[in-house]
């Protein structure tokens, strides 16, 4: 990815403190005044209340606002006692374009479709995203990068840095092995997952199809069931688990005659997704229009 979407000069967004960071009334403090201001969209759901928990514990960042849903009994609540952490003087509200005016960073990990509304608010107010909704159809994905074109978008699957290791590594393997071996993608999540695959698996998918000259779309098999004849080796399939509260496990099996190389990357805890949303955050605050992804973030390009 890495895609400076046109040639204007860098954007940086201009920093504007939320007013809980200035309580000690020291409005010149360059603590303060460098601290990057974070709105977090979906903040009081299973992610957003990690992410708030993150954010809050990071020096140079800070929860400036949290959106939620319409319909949420949350509207109005402190997010930090929803997170968990106490009173942070931050309000859960509905207006997305309210929440911004303090905001030098908006986090969004929701669905697919409010995801690009939130892109088109964020783009009007000049705020760069960190995007970790995963499901986006191709004419969303064109949204989005549409939206980079005005604004810094870092958009991963997964924020993991783990994850994005075994990225690197899938892609150095693949390279390796050629066709010479099979390629399978197994995934496991928690059974309230709607989507499958995963993103995760998927972009293991593109980044393995892409390094052997393959086009995923036309190699991948989703499952298998029946007399599915000989395997062709240049298919890549996926399997899917979904089950209990596995917070995401993926293996990607190069399988050969007589050897079998496995590369998997489990997640006890969402907090690796979340440490990996304010990494990007820290990053993408002063990058120019463009849609990035955590390959960008962690030089791994």
């Amino acid at each position: 990815m890495g895609k400076i979407i046109d040639g204007s000069d860098p954007f940086s967004p201009e920093h504007v403190t939320h007013s809980a960071l200035l309580e000690s009334g020291n409005e010149e403090s360059p603590e303060v005044m460098n601290t990057i201001p974070i709105t977090i969209v979906g903040a009081a759901g299973r992610m957003g209340r990690m992410l708030v928990q993150a954010v809050h514990a990071e020096a140079g960042v800070a929860v400036a606002g949290a959106v939620e849903r319409e319909d949420t009994p949350h509207l109005g609540a402190d997010v930090g006692t929803i997170a968990g952490i106490g009173e942070i003087g931050v309000r859960i509200e509905h207006s997305l374009d309210r929440a911004l005016a303090a905001a030098g960073v908006c986090i969004d990990f929701t669905l697919p479709a409010p995801t690009i509304e939130h892109a088109g608010t964020c783009r009007s107010r000049c705020c760069p995203m960190v995007i970790g909704t995963t499901g986006l159809s191709s004419d969303q994905l064109e949204a989005l990068e549409d939206a980079a074109r005005d604004i810094a978008v870092v958009h991963a699957p997964n924020m993991s840095v783990g994850v994005n290791l075994c990225f690197k590594l899938l892609d150095i393997a693949a390279r390796a092995l050629g066709d010479g071996v099979d390629v399978e993608i197994i995934e496991a999540h928690h059974r309230n997952k709607v989507d499958a695959p995963s993103g995760t698996a998927v972009r293991m998918g593109e980044i393995v199809a892409g390094a052997l000259g393959r086009d995923l779309a036309e190699c991948a098999v989703y499952g298998r069931e029946g007399h599915t004849g000989i395997r062709d080796r240049k298919t890549i399939g996926f399997e899917t688990i979904r089950a209990g509260d596995v917070v995401g496990e993926h293996t990607v099996m190069f399988a050969g005659e007589g050897e079998r190389i496995e590369l998997t990357h489990r997640a006890a805890s969402r907090a690796n997704f979340a440490a990996g949303a304010v990494r990007a955050t820290r990053w993408v605050a002063h990058r120019p229009p463009g849609l990035y992804d955590m390959q960008d973030v962690l030089g791994l390009r």
